[in-house]
């Protein structure tokens, strides 16, 4: 029986998406979780990175929570937190597209988080990919690609064991009472991407861990849902 004040443990929080929010962004879409509110951009360069020197393109992305985001103002500085989960949206994201059929370009994916309610990170990558998406069929569009190089749907969400349950979609309140919390990513498919878990105040089981990772795969089955109802609505034909 659960516990939680307005959903069930397996559901996920009430979602929107609003794509085109920013006129000049090659894709773009605001995403919301619940509370958490995240305004994902996407921008392409017409050139590779420097340093790569294997044929294709590059996909990148830069996360922060604006000073308005959380209940005290959040300075306008780089700081580790911000970095690393700026790394884990770009490789989620790279996971998406096949980079040599992207050509010698590099689009960046924004991130930025506009309230913080939980899920920050996972509604970047949710909302990223959309983004993404919405960049790369520009140019099929303008006829620099013959097609999408985002051959698959990447999406992210948390859970955790919270008061002895397990649940989906952390909020605020959730993560920071969680036993355990665990952000995964995978593609709706089955297939992980990336896993990050702790134990933050008890050590939890295989068994808890399987089970959760299982309630992880049915709720990013619903978000992939969610990304493509917002994608292929816009596919020309």
């Amino acid at each position: 029986m659960t516990t939680r004040r307005d959903r069930q443990n397996h559901e996920l929080r009430p979602l929107h998406v609003e794509v085109g929010v920013q006129r000049q962004a090659a894709g773009s879409c605001l995403i919301a979780f619940g509370n958490t509110r995240v305004l994902c951009a996407a921008t392409i360069e017409p050139v590779a990175p420097k340093w790569k020197t294997e044929p294709g393109g590059w996909v990148t992305a830069e996360y922060a929570m604006l000073p308005g985001s959380g209940d005290r103002r959040v300075p306008r500085r780089e700081n580790g937190r911000a970095t690393e989960i700026a790394r884990l949206i770009g490789r989620s994201l790279r996971a998406a597209v096949d980079l040599p059929a992207l050509g010698p370009c590099t689009i960046t994916v924004d991130c930025d988080v506009l309230d913080a309610d939980g899920g920050t990170r996972t509604a970047s990558i949710t909302g990223g990919w959309i983004a993404l998406w919405l960049a790369a069929e520009r140019l099929v569009a303008q006829g620099k690609l013959q097609s999408n190089p985002v051959v698959r749907p990447i999406a992210a969400v948390s859970v955790g064991m919270v008061a002895g349950e397990a649940r989906l979609d952390l909020e605020y309140i959730e993560d920071s009472q969680a036993g355990s919390d665990i952000n995964v990513v995978g593609d709706g498919a089955g297939a992980l991407i990336e896993v990050q878990g702790t134990a933050e105040t008890a050590a939890f089981s295989r068994a808890e861990l399987n089970g959760l990772l299982d309630l992880a795969e049915a709720g990013i089955g619903q978000l992939v849902a969610l990304q493509r109802r917002h994608t292929s609505e816009r596919r020309p034909g």
